[in-house]
């Protein structure tokens, strides 16, 4: 027999014997996977049904479910007593309105004063935002008992009510840089600091990504407060 044939046939072979014993050791693999794959999914569906019957657990979930039922019901008690919006009311409806909660902001204005319109847009943002305060405002012109009795000049003047009690006052936009392009957020820092809203919860929107990076209100030229 020719050595050069010789020498290929068993070349031959020993290549053949090397894929064999590669197709042996992939298929070894692919069955050591396939038991490790079905040990894992066992030991998970065990874990998953001892969290199922985790007593610690069904009472963590228990204890979220009262406390969303225990804010539903809150925010439905606000909700009728006018929270979460910016109302008008009347002379004869501003005692109930600001007896009648626990936290009250209350915008007195004038219809033709562009500094109470401005007043307007900010508080009306806030209202949607801060749901534990009352948002109302009155018209200073119908309501001469109400402005005599608070010692009110300025317009605007926003009066903050804790139970009732007139506790503190923004009067014009002194204590917003006297300017008429003062941001929400500038305004809400301010009565934050006044205690009449709470601070925002983590991860809800600021102010200013409400308000649109274009900003409608643009300075005037009026004086830094209007006069009654």
């Amino acid at each position: 027999m020719d050595p050069d044939s010789v020498k290929s046939t068993l070349s031959n072979l020993a290549f053949g014997n090397v894929l064999a014993a590669a197709a042996r050791d992939y298929k070894k693999e692919l069955l050591t996977q396939e038991k490790a794959n079905a040990s894992s999914s066992f030991n998970e569906e065990v874990d998953l049904d001892e969290l199922m019957d985790d007593p610690e657990l069904e009472k963590l979930h228990a204890d979220r479910i009262a406390s969303l039922k225990r804010e539903a019901e809150k925010r439905q008690k606000l909700s009728m007593q006018g929270h979460g919006e910016y109302r008008e009311i009347t002379e004869a409806d501003f005692l109930s309105e600001v007896t009648g909660t626990d936290k009250v902001i209350c915008h007195f204005y004038h219809r033709e004063f562009y500094r109470c319109k401005i007043m307007d847009k900010h508080l009306k943002t806030l209202s949607l935002r801060h749901f534990t305060t009352k948002f109302v405002k009155l018209d200073a012109e119908n309501a001469p008992f109400f402005v005599s009795k608070l010692g009110i000049k300025t317009l605007p003047c926003v009066i903050m009510f804790r139970k009732g009690v007139a506790t503190d006052r923004v009067v014009g936009f002194q204590d917003l840089g006297g300017k008429d392009d003062f941001s929400t957020r500038s305004l809400e820092i301010l009565l934050l600091k006044k205690g009449i809203i709470e601070e925002k919860k983590r991860g809800e929107e600021d102010d200013d990504s409400l308000e649109g990076r274009n900003r409608t209100v643009r300075s005037s030229g009026n004086p830094d407060s209007d006069s009654d």
